[in-house]
């Protein structure tokens, strides 16, 4: 054949597809380059298809033939050691006789006879489709013998019936006589599942979890994995549930894996199954503790009543999630770090923000930091759920006094307090030292006389502002109370996949509109006047919003909000859309406040269909039944943009995801639209663009952004355009400025520190004020020194940071600190050391890393011998200089044994392959809990030799293991590699596998909630 079918390929190049591909335009051909990481496995296919089409035509009769083979793939092997040591030893040769291995039992006692497990139908060795048809052996069976030989069974399905428990209770019961192990995770789904059947399969000795999420369900696969320690694991993915219907006689579909088959499935499963497990979303089930509980949230989920059953008591989990984890971090960096004691927490409604508030005082008060609290809020609901919250973390039933309504403390140490009660106070009576440490909830008000009165008399210790929305409509900006600062702003992405916030679906669409050359005030964006004559009175526009709002939404059923960029504009959208036929309002500050809520009430009742306003929606209003947005106008801000996506995020019933309509048109030059997608995606800057061209393909569960052809054009262009720094551009920005500082030049350009030193020709902040004749020339290599600046910018450690301030002024030192730094300034040192103007650059470069440090970091070791601070970065050689490494430059693997400190340092990069998901590499190094991490030897390492014995029992022989974590090993241009983050000292804990190892840790302190949210293998 010479001609090759078009389509897609995923075929390595040979030297006969070589040949054939010479047939055709090679514009019509697409190639992708082999990724080193993932490599091995295409080749392994290519080699697997040529040893099968040669043992497949081996001659020979019977065991003659059989002998040939076994000589064949003797050879190959042998051919395979010879190029890599180790990778196949004396004992993986076949010799005589020539047999399968079926099984080893133990021996019963006597005089009970030995026996051994029935096998399924189809061999542990061989998938297959099984879905209940003729000639089929069936679910039902094959489950059953699967079990008969597992030494652990994980079940993972929405629902179980009494009928399927029953099918399988005696392959349940012999599994656990045997000693082994069934692990089931379910869920309320549909108050489907049969609470009888749980407690049978309890009392046979299963452990289960379960998910009582009632507004989401979070659990859809339903899947059995088969756990044998020698290898021949099996697992079922489809759709069956435990039930009679699914295991006999339903016409269900699954697919039947084999680990000797498919072994990186296998991980995929065995691992995503274990976070899981370790996830507290699902919550262990114990009858005596949890019947009734059940059996009331299976009622609810079924539309039933729960009659003549006690309550169920429903406790609060006080475990945060990650990313409430993130933020407490944060705010403790906040603290310790900078020194800021007044702080601004920005969160989406119903992300947590009392749960974070509560155990950030739980915190401070076990560290002895605050005692007295007061807490405000503006409704007696909210002040009475937020004290419940105190009272659960704090486990304290009798903490704190409410001050609302009738209700007055008597000892003043923990109040919960309305504003308005408070505004009756005698301030003077009122020591403002008097609370240790002061929460505000919904701080977007603090505007109000009201509450400015209060915080303008307290002087508390601590002070933390909670607010879904800063930005007010009065065009008061609140964040002066906290020295103009925002200390967190909740990043969405675990809140979505944590079904905490209701999915989205984002729509970029083109609007032909050109703002290319509208004014433009730098700071500040568009001037809003030139908006609003581009817009107000703009019929094709307005068409084509209505248009789309018909095509993608449904206007007879939405609740929507429109996002304006002026009253006119409103004013204009509503009576387009009234003019159609759909119930539309202007809600803006021409409105009376009557009026306004008539209308939002009639939002909720479905009788309007969208507001047109120009804020951000009247400072907080709770519309949980938004389903669509409409973005109208140019949002650069993130915050902004963040703040108007969470107006409709709220969970509510009925309500599958929210969509958001947003119009694109030809921006200014100077607009970010990359601000905005790292906001709503979590990408850094350059994986935004990646992101853009192949569509999002990694969002969370339910959600989708999809630009249409000329949207994604514009961004793409808009993206580049922000990507790109050009120097003369920046020295011609500096002599416009004149003689500022770093810091200031970044703030006026809206450049990023990494900008100045991602390219050698930019020259660094010195090089340009050289250019801009702001400095003299002191001869140095601009470019050279660049590249050293750049190799600094992950520091985030005040000991590193300390050090290269001090350079000039202490005599040369030579401890392990000093090494790294050197490390770290490729000794560079006497250069700084010797310029002023580098030494500035220097100093200004590292407060501003000092000024962006976002978590709090601790020594490992009090005697300091190794200078590393648990959770900074550190690249490898500064890592590997810390362990006392001469020539870290000259360790290229991902592991190093340190004999002369008596140490193992692992250096792991979690995202393996850049170009493509690979399901070979994803799973192999990954984080169970926060402290539980799964690691991968090198591929020759034995559980037998050496190293892994070194492994095993470090802790009796007095090493220390250490681990350093990476996302990516991606170059971001001159700038190199990214860093690793220093995970600290793990301990051995258990091990599967050989050659490689897979190795469990524990780790001496939990990983940081963003780190871990990375290091996961899915997010639950």
């Amino acid at each position: 054949m010479t001609e090759l079918p078009f389509g897609v390929y995923d075929h390595v190049v040979t030297n006969g597809l070589a040949r054939r591909l010479t047939l055709v335009d090679d514009d019509l051909i697409k190639r992708h380059e082999l990724d080193p990481e993932d490599s091995h496995e295409v080749f392994t296919r290519h080699v697997a298809a040529l040893t099968q089409r040669a043992l497949q035509a081996v001659g020979g009769d019977g065991a003659e033939r059989i002998r040939r083979q076994v000589g064949l793939v003797n050879r190959i092997a042998v051919a395979i050691t010879d190029e890599v040591r180790g990778a196949v030893e004396p004992d993986d040769l076949l010799g005589a006789p020539h047999q399968l291995l079926a099984a080893i039992v133990r021996r019963p006692p006597a005089p009970a006879p030995v026996t051994f497990p029935d096998l399924p139908e189809t061999p542990l060795s061989t998938g297959a489709l099984l879905t209940n048809g003729r000639g089929q052996p069936r679910i039902g069976t094959e489950v059953g013998r699967e079990m008969a030989s597992a030494d652990e069974v994980d079940l993972l399905c929405a629902f179980i019936k009494w009928h399927g428990v029953r099918l399988i209770e005696d392959p349940v019961r012999e599994l656990i006589a045997r000693g082994g192990q069934l692990r089931i995770i379910t869920t309320t789904y549909m108050g489907a599942t049969d609470q009888r059947a749980l407690e049978r399969l309890v009392e046979l000795g299963a452990d289960i979890r379960i998910s009582y999420e009632a507004r989401t369900t979070r659990l859809h696969a339903k899947a059995w994995l088969f756990r044998r320690a020698p290898g021949t694991s099996t697992a079922y993915v489809g759709s069956s549930n435990l039930s009679k219907s699914a295991l006999v006689d339903g016409l269900e579909w699954n697919v039947r894996l084999s680990q000797l088959e498919q072994a990186p499935i296998f991980e995929t499963f065995q691992n995503t199954f274990d976070t899981y497990w370790s996830d507290p979303g699902f919550e262990s089930y114990d009858p005596a503790r949890d019947a009734a509980r059940l059996r009331s949230a299976l009622a609810a989920e079924s539309g039933r009543t729960a009659l003549d059953l006690p309550l169920a008591i429903t406790t609060l989990d006080v475990r945060p999630y990650g990313y409430q984890q993130e933020i407490l971090e944060r705010l403790a960096a906040e603290r310790t770090v900078h020194g800021h004691y007044r702080n601004l927490v920005v969160m989406a409604t119903g992300t947590g923000k009392t749960v974070v508030a509560a155990l950030d005082y739980k915190r401070l008060r076990q560290a002895g930091g605050v005692a007295s609290l007061l807490f405000v809020a503006h409704q007696s609901q909210i002040l009475e759920q937020s004290l419940s919250v105190f009272r659960q973390v704090l486990d304290l039933s009798t903490f704190g006094e409410l001050f609302v309504g009738g209700e007055r403390p008597q000892r003043w140490e923990h109040v919960f307090a309305s504003v308005q009660s408070l505004h009756q106070l005698d301030l003077n009576e009122l020591d403002p030292a008097r609370f240790d440490m002061v929460i505000v909830d919904e701080f977007h008000h603090a505007e109000a006389p009201t509450y400015a009165r209060l915080l303008n008399h307290l002087r508390p210790a601590v002070l933390l502002g909670l607010t879904a929305t800063p930005e007010r409509s009065d065009g008061q900006d609140i964040r002066h109370w906290f020295d103009g600062r925002t200390a967190v702003e909740l990043r969405l992405w675990e809140a979505l996949e944590r079904q905490l916030l209701a999915p989205f679906q984002y729509f970029g669409i083109h609007d032909n509109v050109d703002l290319s050359r509208l004014r433009w005030k730098r700071g500040l964006g568009y001037d809003t006047s030139a908006l609003d004559d581009v817009y107000t009175g703009h019929d094709a526009r307005a068409r084509l919003v209505l248009k789309a709002t018909n095509d993608i939404a449904d206007l007879n059923r939405m609740r929507a909000i429109g996002f304006c960029v002026s009253i006119g504009h409103a004013e204009y959208m509503a009576a387009t859309f009234k003019k159609a036929g759909v119930p539309a309002v202007a809600l803006t500050s021409r409105i009376d406040r009557a009026t306004q809520r008539e209308a939002i009430e009639q939002l909720k009742l479905g009788t309007i269909k969208i507001l047109f306003t120009v804020d951000l929606f009247n400072e907080g209003v709770d519309l949980p039944t938004v389903d669509t947005i409409l973005l109208l106008r140019p949002t650069e801000s993130a915050t902004i943009f963040l703040q108007q996506l969470g107006r409709g995020l709220r969970l509510a019933d009925d309500k599958p995801c929210l969509t958001v309509l947003d119009f694109i048109g030809a921006q200014h030059a100077e607009f970010r639209f990359d601000l905005r997608y790292r906001a709503l995606t979590g990408a850094s800057r350059r994986g935004l663009a990646r992101d853009i061209e192949r569509d999002f393909p990694t969002l969370p569960a339910g959600c989708h952004i999809h630009l249409d052809r000329v949207a994604k054009s514009l961004v793409l262009k808009n993206l580049q355009a922000a990507l790109t720094v050009r120097r003369p551009d920046l020295v011609k920005e500096l002599r416009r400025l004149g003689n500022v500082s770093l810091p200031e030049f970044l703030t006026e350009t809206g450049l990023e520190l990494e900008d100045l030193y991602r390219s050698r020709s930019i020259g660094g902040w010195t090089g340009l004020r050289k250019s801009a004749g702001l400095a003299p020339d002191d001869g140095a290599d601009d470019a050279a020194m660049t590249a050293t600046m750049g190799r600094l910018l992950h520091i985030d450690d005040l000991d590193r940071l300390d050090r290269l301030r001090r350079l000039s002024t202490e005599s040369p030192l030579t401890d392990r600190l000093a090494q790294v730094i050197n490390h770290a300034l490729s000794e560079r040192i006497a250069t700084f050391a010797r310029n002023p103007e580098r030494l500035a650059e220097l100093r200004q470069v590292a407060d501003i890393l000092e000024a962006r440090i976002q978590r709090v970091t601790g020594p490992i070791d009090p005697s300091g011998w190794l200078p590393l601070r648990v959770h900074a970065r550190y690249s490898k050689n500064e890592a590997c200089a810390a362990f006392g490494i001469a020539n870290p430059t000259q360790f290229r693997e991902g592991v190093k044994w340190v004999e002369e400190e008596n140490a193992d340092i692992f250096f792991v990069t979690l995202t393996k392959t850049e170009g493509h998901y690979s399901p070979t590499t994803m799973y192999r190094d990954w984080a169970e809990t926060p402290r539980i991490f799964h690691w991968d030897s090198q591929s020759t390492t034995s559980a037998r030799s050496k190293t892994g014995q070194r492994y095993v029992n470090h802790a009796a022989q007095g090493s220390t293991v250490h681990l350093f974590l990476r996302e990516t090993k991606v170059p971001d241009r001159d700038l190199g590699v990214p860093a690793y983050l220093y995970a600290g000292q793990m301990r051995y804990l258990r091990h599967t596998g050989d050659r490689p190892m897979q190795i469990v840790w524990e780790l001496a302190l939990p990983l940081p909630a963003d780190v871990f949210h990375a290091a996961q293998v899915a997010a639950s």
